[in-house]
């Protein structure tokens, strides 16, 4: 299916108290991505540069374990990475994020998806929005 044919989109955005270097970094860095995303030890590898892979396992609140994988797509330092997520049937979802530097040491972190339904979506939406809630909470401190 083609970003065209997707129709069922999202847009999630969170200002963050912290400079975009500092963002930029929690998500490129395996470390730090480990860290904050709750991902299961040890599990976290990325080469971020396009065409770059990328692996994780994601733990479940209820402690199930699911491995995902993926690559790089269009990568600008500080201002933009897309992840491409490979789906269990061989498909391929885009998540953009896009960083802004909002001056004072803020930032702004968007994340875009087209997803084929509205199960995926409404899942794909959750997940991100962990996600921002929880890099929000690393880099910041709180």
């Amino acid at each position: 299916m083609t970003t065209s044919e997707k129709k069922f989109r999202y847009e999630l955005t969170a200002d963050i108290d912290a400079p975009v270097a500092k963002v930029w970094q929690a998500w490129t860095d395996a470390k730090q991505y480990e860290e904050w995303s709750r991902s299961a030890p040890g599990s976290v590898a990325q080469d971020v540069r396009p065409g770059g892979k990328w692996q994780a396992t994601v733990v479940t609140p209820d402690g199930q374990e699911f491995p995902i994988t993926g690559s790089y797509g269009e990568i600008v330092e500080h201002r933009r990475l897309d992840t491409i997520m490979d789906g269990p049937g061989g498909e391929q979802e885009l998540i953009r994020a896009d960083f802004t530097d909002l001056g004072e040491d803020r930032s702004r972190i968007t994340i875009t998806q087209d997803c084929a339904t509205q199960e995926d979506h409404d899942q794909s939406k959750l997940g991100s929005q962990m996600l921002l809630d929880w890099c929000v909470e690393y880099v910041t401190g709180s």
